[in-house]
């Protein structure tokens, strides 16, 4: 579950700090307030690539940071990566430079960009408008129906 998320130097945003309870958050607001900046701020924390336009003006670097709890089923996803396994919490934190450099760490321990896609899909799922219009498309119908099923064997036989 995302427990925290700060934001510091990122594209408008100074320092945003938001701590999120269990159950449903819901973030609203007029367009311009800021949604779309902290759903990116999230995709580059789980491993999306990094552009230096994301850096504040003026400022030389931006700190992304978010925290996990409830990590206990990833467990042997750290073990299998050799990552540091700190419960209750996750604590995935990532640096931009200005100068093009983009560094990662998990529970203050570098790790690939990768590394972090991987553990980021077993985080967090983001969905984003119009998402839904993919539930009318027969592909993606299927491929629902094989992932409920279990039947990627049968699929590869097939």
């Amino acid at each position: 579950m995302l427990h925290r998320l700060s934001i510091k130097n990122f594209v408008l945003v100074e320092s945003l700090d938001l701590t999120f309870d269990r159950g449903l958050s819901v973030i609203t607001g007029e367009t311009g307030a800021g949604k779309s900046v902290m759903i990116s701020a999230l995709g580059l924390i789980l491993g999306q690539r990094a552009d230096t336009k994301a850096i504040k003006e003026g400022c030389d670097r931006c700190v992304l940071e978010a925290e996990f709890t409830d990590i206990d089923s990833l467990r042997p996803f750290f073990e299998a990566h050799d990552l540091e396994y700190d419960e209750p919490s996750c604590i995935i934190r990532r640096e931009l430079s200005i100068n093009g450099k983009s560094r990662a760490f998990v529970n203050d321990s570098p790790i690939s960009l990768g590394l972090l896609k991987d553990l980021g899909a077993e985080l967090l799922d983001i969905h984003s408008q119009h998402e839904n219009l993919w539930l009318g498309k027969d592909s993606f119908q299927l491929e629902v129906l094989d992932t409920i099923a279990q039947s990627e064997d049968l699929l590869q036989q097939y």
